[in-house]
């Protein structure tokens, strides 16, 4: 196994060279001049860089920001088109984590993990295994769980090599019945703020993305009343079972056209863009992928057009609230843990007034909002106590 991490120290510190173990070649990673400097911009504590030869496994773990406790964040399986998209896929998710679990309330930092592969044909024990030894050498400045690619029987494989998994079946389980349930605590908060009423029925929302999140969210706004479309890039997986709960199929492309009252964003980043966003129809976009925003400037662009963004890393905590109460006292409690989820529509509710209020967009508000938990908790924690 060859090992690189590139660790970013302390704020106000000098970038380090990288430390290089088990016979990697720090020559061999022809970018990392650019990775230190999406490290500094970002404020990334750590990035390592993990390849198995006997299994393939390629995998990063980006670590953003530890000042609330060890980072919490899930590991995602995907095909990316090329090592600069998956570098950067995972200082996004993590750097969103730490604004996640900030946001939650949660004495968590931030960082994820992705494996550059396709879960369809590249999962297999070993790779996973590998995978956990990975997390075990972080020693627990890293917890994972499955997030895009992944299941819970995954991360039962994965726990055969580490301590430090979360969402195991036996304790949390799959965190997406708790993502979709925040998304929906999240959509009628927004719909109470635009049409003054949170009741979903009759609410046309279009979902794009029928994975593990988009379809249980489907099931809910199904139960709520609401109207449905949607989309999804695998349609023999899910598009009969979509069917069946009378939503309308249309093509991945068409669905940013929906005229509809609310765009979900279910599926993978970016989604908001320059493209797009002159296409949508809606009065609110709200959905569980992260990083829906491709560049900060399209919250503002969001703002002009009068639709109402709900941001991804506040209405998307559902899973994440849900892992950490297995660290909770007494281990983890379901009632607890979904009592806490239910609270997201109440935060989305104060971002939404702090963003009118102070003339900020909803990312902006958001963002404050996290950022002064951790400025605030990290001086405290900053005192000297002695053990």
């Amino acid at each position: 196994m060859a090992r690189l991490v590139a660790s970013g120290g302390l704020p106000g510190q000098g970038v380090p060279t990288p430390e290089v173990r088990e016979g990697s070649d720090a020559r061999s990673c022809g970018h990392a001049m650019n990775i230190f400097e999406q490290m500094a911009k970002y404020g990334h504590e750590e990035l390592v860089f993990w390849y198995d030869q006997t299994t393939g496994l390629k995998a990063i773990v980006a670590i953003h920001n530890t000042t609330l406790g060890p980072a919490l964040g899930g590991c995602r399986m995907w095909p990316y088109a090329s090592e600069e998209d998956a570098i950067t896929d995972a200082l996004r998710l993590s750097r969103g984590m730490t604004y996640k679990n900030a946001a939650m309330g949660l004495d968590l930092g931030g960082g994820k993990s992705v494996i550059w592969a396709d879960s369809r044909v590249d999962k297999n024990e070993a790779l996973l295994r590998a995978f956990g030894r990975l997390i075990e050498s972080l020693q627990g400045r890293y917890l994972t769980a499955e997030d895009v690619g992944m299941t819970a029987a995954d991360m039962a494989v994965v726990a055969r090599e580490t301590r430090f998994v979360g969402g195991l079946q036996e304790t949390s389980g799959d965190p997406s019945p708790a993502t979709a349930l925040g998304v929906m605590e999240g959509m009628k908060a927004a719909a109470e703020w635009v049409w003054g009423s949170a009741d979903l029925k009759g609410r046309h929302v279009a979902i794009q993305g029928m994975g593990h999140v988009g379809f249980l969210l489907a099931q809910y706004l199904h139960e709520e009343g609401a109207n449905l479309t949607v989309t999804d890039i695998h349609p023999e997986d899910c598009r009969e079972a979509a069917e069946r709960l009378g939503a309308r199929w249309v093509e991945p492309d068409a669905i940013y056209a929906v005229d509809a009252d609310i765009f979900a964003p279910c599926a993978l980043g970016a989604v908001l863009n320059d493209e797009t966003i002159p296409k949508l129809k809606v009065r609110i976009v709200a959905g569980s992928a992260n990083n829906q925003l491709k560049e900060p400037r399209h919250g503002l662009e969001l703002m002009k057009r009068h639709i109402v963004y709900v941001p991804d890393y506040v209405i998307n905590g559902g899973g994440v609230i849900n892992v950490a109460d297995e660290l909770g006292p007494g281990g983890y409690h379901r009632e607890r843990a979904y009592q806490r989820v239910r609270l997201i529509g109440r935060q989305v509710a104060e971002i939404l007034q702090r963003s009118k209020s102070e003339h900020f967009t909803t990312e902006e508000a958001a963002d404050h909002l996290a950022e002064h938990r951790l400025h605030v908790l990290g001086r405290v924690r900053s005192t000297y106590v002695p053990h």
